[in-house]
């Protein structure tokens, strides 16, 4: 069998800046920025408040900055506050792979580059490696079987991309490297059990698979031997016990040629990705036939298995997090409010009992073209039908923020703007921008750290 784990610890162990072309550049930093500001913004959320509180009891060593909590820690322990506190409001950046880079990579690349005091070349670098090797596992599994068996893939495949991240900016050789692979891959974990009941631990997922990807690599800085096979062994390797559909070519075909990080989307609407491109076609629904949520009998979003299973289930308002995975809702406030940022996610929103009544005509049905490019392409379908008989349909493939229709960095910056403007003074605001925006000419990640901090 081929030894794919050894192939991408190659590749993260020995990617160079000269590797990377100034697209993909400008894209990383449009992540980073897009990442920073979700985490900012989620520094006030309650949950967020719940880890941190813990992670300073626990103190420790001093050497890596809990973004605004005037506190420094062990790098493990802050990883795992940062990724909670950027995926803390399901704003932050997504690939179709179904798993959300930004929120475990950052965190290990913030974390570990900090103490090292690594340039803006070296955070780059390891950005790339992180999302590469997560995004690629994550495809390798066969993302579609692996979710559809209850595993949250940004915390399964989470371990590999901050063990590739941060054991590129230690330095780790192709042997270490798959060391560190090896013993993030015996780490992950991260179950869909929350839209049950609502339950905080999708955000937890991300920070846990981003602190255990970096405590990897530490140990394997330092001699500890992880299993070098983890992600194509026959006895428990990483893509056989969490899918029945892997394909382990995913993980080798063009790498360190072509780069599947080019193809994340970054999100216009703080909500599951896999309701994003049926609210741009309820929204424009809305602007072409000027719709009164009155006038609307019946909703139907027209989508593929996966996303009926994830976002189809019957809306309850038991918590902030049921609202955003839920297309019933995610429709009905559209519809009412036109929008779905922020303001329409909140404790007292989600059961606000005009967006409860009109969730109840909102059905979720399996269509089979769009199963068939499930997946690859997160596309929907809405119909809605008015109480005059009137039927308006809509078909979105690409949603807004997707690569196919992309924000540019200067609506990133907007998003970042709205987002850190709730925690942050606007000279600090301004500063975090400019240091992004030339991260490949700063000679110290600390520079950018102490803005955060």
């Amino acid at each position: 069998m081929e030894r794919v784990t050894q192939a991408l610890a190659n590749f993260s162990a020995n990617l160079r800046f000269e590797d990377l072309d100034p697209k993909l550049l400008l894209n990383f930093k449009k992540y980073l920025l897009d990442g920073i500001g979700c985490g900012l913004y989620g520094s006030c959320l309650p949950w967020c408040q719940i880890v941190n509180r813990f992670i300073k009891e626990q103190r420790g060593k001093k050497e890596s900055t809990l973004w605004l909590q005037k506190f420094r820690g062990p790098s493990t322990n802050v990883s795992l506050g940062l990724g909670v506190m950027i995926h803390s409001f399901d704003f932050d950046d997504y690939h179709n792979a179904k798993v959300h880079p930004g929120a475990v990579v950052i965190p290990a690349v913030m974390a570990i580059g900090e103490p090292l005091g690594a340039d803006g070349k070296s955070v780059l670098i390891a950005m790339v490696a992180g999302y590469e090797a997560m995004i690629r596992v994550s495809l390798a599994t066969g993302p579609a079987s692996s979710r559809s068996k209850g595993w949250h893939l940004t915390g399964t495949t989470g371990t590999f991309g901050a063990a590739a991240a941060a054991g590129s900016l230690l330095g780790l050789n192709q042997d270490e490297m798959a060391s560190a692979l090896g013993m993030a891959g015996t780490q992950s974990a991260g179950l869909w059990a929350f839209t049950a009941d609502g339950a905080m631990s999708k955000r937890f997922h991300a920070g846990r698979s981003s602190q255990s990807g970096v405590m990897a690599a530490l140990l394997a800085k330092d001699g500890f031997k992880g299993p070098t096979q983890i992600l194509e062994a026959e006895d428990g390797g990483f893509c056989k016990a969490t899918s029945d559909e892997m394909d382990l070519t995913k993980i080798t075909e063009g790498l360190g040629k072509q780069f599947v990080s080019a193809e994340m989307n970054i999100k216009p609407y703080a909500c599951c990705a896999s309701a994003h491109s049926a609210i741009d076609a309820v929204r424009q629904l809305i602007e072409k036939h000027k719709i009164i949520p009155s006038e609307v009998e019946k909703v139907f979003v027209k989508t593929a298995s996966g996303v009926k299973l994830q976002c189809g289930f019957e809306y309850k308002p038991m918590s902030v997090l049921q609202a955003q995975m839920s297309l019933q809702y995610c429709m009905a406030v559209v519809l009412l409010e036109g929008q779905a940022l922020l303001d329409q996610f909140n404790e007292g929103k989600i059961s606000d009992p005009k967006i409860l009544e009109l969730a109840k005509r909102v059905e979720i049905v399996l269509d089979p073209e769009i199963e068939k490019i499930y997946p690859a392409t997160f596309a929907n379908k809405v119909e809605i039908l008015l109480n005059n008989g009137k039927k308006l349909e809509a078909r979105i493939d690409f949603p807004s923020g997707s690569p196919e229709n992309p924000m540019s960095f200067d609506q990133v910056v907007k998003k970042f703007e709205s987002l850190a403007n709730k925690v942050v003074a606007k000279d600090r605001i301004d500063a975090i921008i400019e240091s992004v925006e030339r991260i490949e000419k700063l000679d110290d990640i600390r520079k950018l750290t102490r803005l955060l901090a």
